[in-house]
Parts: structure tokens; C-alpha cells; sequence
């Protein structure tokens, strides 16, 4: 097993962790309805990529008393 053979001070160690931080993601907007979607993705409002529908969205989820 390693073993240290020096202490690591604290900002070593923060200063090799200073790339490891989370990037902000890209949004971009979709071609067909206008939202922020993200890129290489389907957009989540309408269902379209790359100015083709791949997904069918549903306007409205009806629900009647008696199913449930």
C-alpha cells in the first residue's frame, strides 16, 4: 500500500482539486418551439431532434373518477 511520507497541506491538496469542479451546462434553443433544451438532447417541451418529431407528447393527461 502507499504510504505518505510527507504531509499533504491543505492547499496542495486544494490547489490539485481546482479543476474538479462542475461546469454550467450549454443550454441551446430548440429549432422548432423556441425553449432551452440540451444539446444532442430531445427537447423536453416538444419531442423533436434535428427538425424531425421523435417523441409523441400528449397536450393533456385526461383522467376520469371512475378509473381511478
Amino acid at each position: 500500500m502507499a504510504v505518505h511520507q510527507n504531509k499533504v497541506s491543505k492547499s496542495r491538496r486544494n490547489n490539485r482539486r481546482a479543476h474538479d469542479a462542475l461546469v454550467a451546462a450549454n443550454p441551446n434553443e430548440c429549432g422548432n418551439c423556441g425553449e432551452l433544451r440540451r444539446p444532442h438532447h430531445v427537447c423536453p417541451s416538444c419531442g423533436h431532434y434535428d427538425a424531425r418529431e421523435v417523441v409523441a407528447m400528449v397536450d393533456e393527461i385526461d383522467l376520469d373518477e371512475d378509473a381511478a
